[in-house]
C-alpha cells in the first residue's frame, strides 16, 4: 500500500471518499434532472479500449396527418426518422504537490475525508466550467438549421428600454424557446449581479438548511419562478459602449430625433448623434455603458452525462529529492455531457479530448440530423430544454 507522508493511501478506498461527498452544484444539476443517465452513451465506451467519440441513433417522433376514415380512402403508412447524434468523452486531469501536505491540510486529523472533499469541490467547479463551456458553444453555432435553435432559445432584452429581468422575463424566455414544453425548465444559472438584481425585487428565494446544531444557514442555492438557481459568477459577461436605442414617446428619458439642421432642444437630439437608423420625429434612448450578462435555463434531461471513468483515476507519487521530499497526489476523470438534441462534430478537435476552447467552438456543434446527403432532416429544436436570457446588469 502506497504512503502518503506516513498516512496510508488507497486509491480505491479514497475514490469512495470523494463520490460520497456532497457536490452542491452537480447535485442540483442532477436534481433537477437537467442531467440524465444515458445507458447507450455508457455501453459506447465503458470496456471498450480508445474509444473517444461514438455515434448514439436518437429515434424519431410518429408524426403525419390523419386520414378520413370513410370507407373508401386507402390508409397510408409513414415511417418514423432516425438521426444521428455524436458525442465525445472529455478528459481531465490534475496534479497537487505538497511538501508536507497531511499537516498543512489536513491538521492531522480527518485526513481521507478532508482531502476527498477538496478534491471532489475541484471537480466540481470544473465539471461545471466544461458544462458552461459547451452551451457557450452550442449558442455560437451558425448555419440556417442551427441558428433556428440559437435565436429561437434566446431571449435577448439588453437592448430592450428596460434591459433588466423582471418577474415575466424567465417564463417568457422559457416559452419563446419550447412553447407548450416549457414546463420542462428547472433551473438556471447566473452571474451573481443578476441574482441581486432578482433580490432587490423580492423574485429570488435562497435555499436554506438546519446544521448540526439546529441553527437554519443559507445555501448558495436559491430559486427562482419555483425553478432552482445557481450563482456562479463564471456566466458570460460582455461590455457594451454607451450607444441609443430606438424608443416610445412616453418611455422615460425618451429624447425626440430632429434634423440635421435643426437645433436641439431640451430633450432633443440630431440623427446624426444617435449613430442608429432613425427619422425626425422619433424617439431614442441614451444608454450609458454597461455589462451585459448571460443567464441559462436548463430543463428536464438537458444533457446526458456519464462518468466513463479512468483507468487510474487517483495516484500518490512520493519524491524523495526534489525540494527535500514531495507527496504528489495525481486525479483524473473522463465524462461525457452531451446537449440534447445537438451533436459533436470534432471539425475542430486536435487531440482525443476537446479542450473547453475547443468545446466553445461553434463548428464543432450542430443540431442533430439523419445523416442524409442531401435535404438533412434536423430535430426539432423546440424539443431541446437548453435557453439564454441575455440581460443589463
Amino acid at each position: 500500500m502506497a504512503k502518503f507522508d506516513s498516512k496510508s493511501f488507497n486509491e480505491r478506498a479514497f475514490g469512495k471518499y470523494v463520490d460520497v461527498v456532497p457536490k452542491l452544484k452537480k447535485n442540483e444539476l442532477v436534481k433537477s434532472k437537467a442531467l440524465q443517465a444515458n445507458s447507450q452513451i455508457k455501453q459506447a465506451f465503458s470496456g471498450q479500449t480508445g474509444v473517444v467519440y461514438a455515434t448514439i441513433p436518437m429515434y424519431g417522433r410518429i408524426d403525419g396527418t390523419p386520414l378520413n376514415y370513410d370507407g373508401k380512402t386507402d390508409i397510408t403508412a409513414t415511417s418514423t426518422t432516425s438521426y444521428e447524434r455524436g458525442v465525445i468523452v472529455i478528459g481531465r486531469a490534475k496534479a497537487w504537490v505538497e511538501n508536507d501536505f497531511a499537516e498543512d491540510v489536513t491538521g492531522g486529523a480527518g485526513f481521507m475525508s478532508n482531502v476527498a472533499r477538496q478534491v471532489a469541490e475541484y471537480w466540481d467547479e470544473i465539471d461545471q466550467d466544461t458544462l458552461l463551456a459547451i452551451i457557450e458553444g452550442i449558442f455560437s453555432m451558425t448555419g440556417a438549421a442551427n441558428l433556428k435553435f440559437v435565436d429561437g432559445h434566446t431571449y435577448n432584452i439588453s437592448e430592450a428600454v428596460n434591459g433588466l429581468v423582471q418577474g415575466s422575463t424567465l417564463n417568457t424566455a422559457i416559452q419563446k424557446a419550447s412553447g407548450d414544453k416549457k414546463k420542462k425548465f428547472t433551473i438556471s444559472i447566473m452571474h451573481s449581479a443578476i441574482a441581486t438584481n432578482l433580490e432587490n425585487l423580492k423574485l429570488l428565494a435562497y435555499m436554506t438548511y438546519t446544521d448540526a446544531n439546529g441553527i437554519e444557514r443559507q445555501l448558495e442555492l436559491a430559486t427562482w419562478n419555483g425553478r432552482a438557481v445557481i450563482i456562479d459568477d463564471g456566466m458570460p459577461t460582455a461590455e457594451v459602449a454607451e450607444h441609443y436605442i430606438k424608443c416610445a414617446s412616453t418611455d422615460v428619458g425618451a429624447l425626440k430625433v430632429v434634423a440635421d439642421d435643426a437645433t436641439p432642444g431640451v430633450g432633443e437630439v440630431k440623427i446624426t448623434t444617435t449613430g442608429i437608423t432613425v427619422v425626425a420625429g422619433e424617439y431614442v434612448l441614451y444608454l450609458e455603458a454597461f455589462t451585459q450578462y448571460t443567464t441559462y435555463v436548463l430543463g428536464n434531461g438537458a444533457f446526458d452525462y456519464e462518468d466513463i471513468g479512468a483507468e487510474v483515476p487517483y495516484a500518490m507519487v512520493r519524491d524523495e529529492k526534489t525540494s527535500g521530499g514531495q507527496t504528489l497526489l495525481y486525479s483524473r476523470q473522463r465524462k461525457v455531457f452531451a446537449p440534447y438534441g445537438i451533436s459533436f462534430t470534432k471539425a475542430a478537435m486536435v487531440t482525443n479530448s476537446p479542450t473547453d476552447a475547443e468545446l466553445k467552438t461553434a463548428s464543432n456543434w450542430e443540431l442533430v440530423h439523419d445523416g442524409a446527403a442531401t435535404g438533412k432532416k434536423y430535430f426539432d429544436h423546440k424539443a431541446i430544454p437548453i435557453a439564454r436570457i441575455i440581460s443589463r446588469g
